[in-house]
């Protein structure tokens, strides 16, 4: 089993060369992207651990899925049957500086138009800032409470509840139990690049809560 930082290694010398590849400098991906220079230089050399809204933005501008940022690609443009069965072993990516943990379980291909993530939330775990990103987005609530923030609107989840979005919307998403919290994540990938916040990433917060309510509207 690969240590984190054999993972990010392997990570960081694979989006570099398909960076180098493809002919562009390391400030040609940091601008498409809009993540900043230090970070993607940091990113390639393994010293820095990224999410999953950058490492799509990171795949956008390569034009290629997540999934080949791990992998050298297969010979196909779209994923035809990916099966997924209880105990199957995948290898989570971590996001030291929130505790975040995540995994792809599905989707990474260049013209797949969704991707099925895992993400779990430390426990209470608030973030200190609102996001917004072209696309669409539902999120399942495994286990634990989360509460969502969507635009002016808040929502607590428990497990078995799910909410669908426009990501176009300001939102986040905080973990309000008192042990881990896990979701499953379907994205619906856009042709647009945008730069936004990553809500991965944005340190926690004690923000004051607002009054949440149970499910959305019309429901």
């Amino acid at each position: 089993m690969k240590t984190q930082d054999e993972t990010l290694a392997r990570l960081g010398a694979r989006i570099r060369s398909l960076r180098e590849e493809r002919g562009m400098k390391l400030k040609d991906l940091a601008d498409t992207t809009g993540l900043s220079d230090a970070f993607v230089s940091r990113l390639e050399r393994g010293q820095v651990s990224s999410s999953v809204a950058n490492l799509i933005q990171i795949a956008q501008a390569l034009d290629i899925g997540v999934s080949e940022l791990f992998a050298a690609p297969q010979d196909q443009s779209r994923s035809h049957v990916t099966l997924h069965r209880h105990g199957d072993d995948g290898e989570d990516q971590s996001i030291p500086s929130t505790g975040y943990r995540w995994r792809l379980f599905a989707g990474g291909m260049p013209n797949d138009d969704l991707e099925v993530f895992h993400l779990s939330f430390p426990r209470k775990n608030r973030m200190d800032l609102m996001v917004s990103h072209p696309g669409q987005e539902y999120c399942y609530v495994i286990s634990g409470r989360i509460r969502f923030h969507v635009g002016a609107e808040v929502f607590d989840l428990a497990p078995g509840e799910g909410i669908f979005l426009n990501s176009e919307l300001p939102h986040r998403a905080d973990n309000i139990s008192e042990d881990e919290a896990r979701i499953l994540m379907v994205v619906a990938k856009s042709p647009q690049k945008a730069e936004h916040f990553d809500w991965w990433r944005v340190p926690s917060a004690a923000a004051p809560p607002r009054s949440p309510k149970s499910k959305p509207q019309g429901d």
